[in-house]
């Protein structure tokens, strides 16, 4: 049997390096647990996998093609947070990049011979803010203009926006998309550009739950003095996105999320600050520590291997 322990990479647009550090501390002390585990028995293998590129370009996905989950039982990955969760409701997430091409013109002397693409991103931003009106409370759409332009007397032949949609589901993700690209295509239409529109194709699924797993886990991090999040805070909530949750489709696994000693929200120079802290060293530590009692309940308890196989099963089938 093979528990799997993955590490994955931090805040784009911040500095990474001390996220980066606390999980990878929390992955070393697994790892140093695997190895005490794996001399137990032949019959044992525990593997510490580096998994970059969580953020942007889906390292986790391409693992799964490369076979790198196959004969895996149970696979486990921590996420530092503002708070202890079994379980946090990662959604699927799809991001595409729209380019719109039109025709350069001077603005001031011949506007009418212009094509202007910076007008097809602006319509295609409050296309779909308008969208939102008819959108479900738990769908998410985010994006910026990339590129608008070069100079105010230059009618702009070339725009460029990214977007991240994000919906509870793959089938909930699918109706946004097609929503979302609609807005991107009237807006080429009503200005008279061309239009590309690109997937990075590699589409982040919903982190499936497993509650048997999350019951070990919440009892082993209770014994360590973690505080977990109320149930009802779990299901009125939402959270990121990963490509953990690709992998939670493919073998039962858990995703928790750790406190590191702070309230700052990820995503937030505040937040990568704490990160490096020596306080959240301890906790990155701790949670380790609960996944490890956690994948020792699964090699030493047999009927609970198959009790979180038998939830996977279930989730699948739903």
């Amino acid at each position: 049997m093979r528990p799997e322990a993955a590490a994955a990479q931090g805040s784009p647009g911040l500095d990474p390096a001390a996220l980066e550090q606390l999980k990878q501390r929390a992955a070393e002390c697994v790892e140093q647990n695997a190895a005490r585990l794996s001399a137990l028995s032949s019959c044992i293998w525990v593997t510490v996998l580096g998994t970059p590129a969580e953020e942007e370009g889906g390292g986790k996905i391409d693992l799964i093609e490369a076979g790198a989950f196959d004969d895996v039982d149970v696979v486990f990955m921590a996420h530092p947070a503002q708070e202890d969760a079994a379980y946090l409701p990662d959604v699927a997430e799809h991001d595409v990049t729209v380019k719109y091409y039109g025709k350069a013109s001077h603005a001031a002397a011949y506007p009418w011979e212009g094509v202007n693409a910076l007008d097809a991103a602006v319509l295609a931003y409050n296309n779909l803010s308008v969208l939102r009106q008819q959108m479900k409370p738990t769908w998410r759409v985010h994006g910026v203009i990339k590129n608008g332009g070069v100079k105010p007397n230059i009618i702009p032949s070339y725009s460029e926006l990214e977007f991240y949609l994000r919906a509870p589901s793959m089938t909930e993700l699918t109706v946004l998309t097609e929503k979302a690209e609609n807005c991107f295509k009237a807006a080429a239409l009503a200005t008279g550009c061309k239009v590309e529109i690109k997937g990075d194709g590699h589409d982040y699924y919903n982190v499936l739950p497993n509650k048997t797993l999350q019951k070990i886990y919440r009892e082993n991090g209770k014994k360590l003095g973690m505080e977990f999040i109320s149930e009802e805070s779990i299901c009125n909530g939402l959270s990121g996105s990963t490509d953990f949750g690709n992998v939670s489709f493919v073998v039962p696994g858990i995703h928790p999320y750790f406190y590191i000693g702070s309230d700052a929200l990820n995503h937030t120079e505040q937040f990568t600050e704490a990160a490096g802290s020596e306080e959240a060293q301890f906790y990155a530590l701790r949670t380790a520590k609960a996944l490890a009692m956690t994948a020792l309940d699964i090699i030493f308890k047999p009927d609970l291997l198959e009790k979180v196989r038998e939830d996977f099963r279930q989730i699948l089938d739903c």
